[in-house]
């Protein structure tokens, strides 16, 4: 495929006298009769034998089926998640996810957990302040959608693995106005309403703008419509 000069007739003399017992072959041999290319034989000090990678592993292959194993599986793995646009975008989202998580949760830590007098509360305060945002931009809370997409749920798969780039620039954004509004005082139904108001005007500008990569929608009978109080 990659070398126009190399001696197939030479190679078919080899291929015929492989396994005799007066057969011998060495990679200098082999390149000065096939003309090969893509490997390097050197003697002397800090010599040896070097071979492009694609040799590389065919020949790891033939010696360990270990290797053999674990470069077919390694293949089937990439060609899945190329197939497959969801994987292949999963790890520019799980960074998209995190961009703005710690200003969020720092700010829930210091402006909400330090006025709850119960502890079951301060568990879920996290949860119920991350749901908000999840229903101001997506109208439903994370327990919501995984009843509601329960083949995704069992892949191990949330809501924000399956939003788009669009959808969680929007979220981090969100997370970084709410916590603002965390130190301001404000109520957690002003604070949605601001909230939601921001999500749909950001998300129908990036979304006009990069139309192309815009929110795959699951089925629309998939969100709940929610009222947030």
């Amino acid at each position: 495929m990659h070398n126009p000069i190399f001696k197939g007739v030479e190679f078919d003399t080899f291929l015929h006298e492989a396994g005799a017992n007066r057969f011998n072959m060495t990679p200098r041999k082999w390149i000065e009769a096939t003309n090969a290319i893509g490997i390097i034989s050197k003697a002397g000090r800090n010599g040896g034998t070097f071979a492009h990678k694609d040799i590389a592993f065919e020949f790891g292959s033939w010696i360990s089926p270990v290797f053999k194993l674990y470069l077919i599986t390694e293949y089937q793995r990439l060609k899945e998640s190329e197939n497959d646009p969801m994987l292949g975008e999963w790890n520019v989202k799980r960074v998209l996810s995190k961009v703005n998580y710690t200003i969020h949760t720092d700010a829930v830590r210091d402006f909400i957990i330090p006025k709850m007098d119960i502890e079951r509360e301060k568990l879920y305060a996290y949860a119920d302040e991350a749901d908000m945002l999840n229903i101001a931009l997506w109208r439903c809370t994370a327990k919501q959608w995984r009843e509601a997409n329960p083949e995704h749920a069992k892949k191990g798969l949330n809501i924000r693995d399956t939003a788009s780039i669009n959808e969680l620039v929007v979220l981090a954004n969100l997370e970084s106005f709410n916590a603002e509004l965390l130190k301001r005082n404000m109520d957690k139904a002003t604070r949605y309403t601001c909230l939601h108001e921001m999500a749909q005007q950001q998300l129908f500008r990036l979304n006009n703008i990069d139309a192309e990569k815009s929110f795959r929608k699951l089925n629309s009978s998939n969100h709940k419509m929610l009222k947030y109080n």
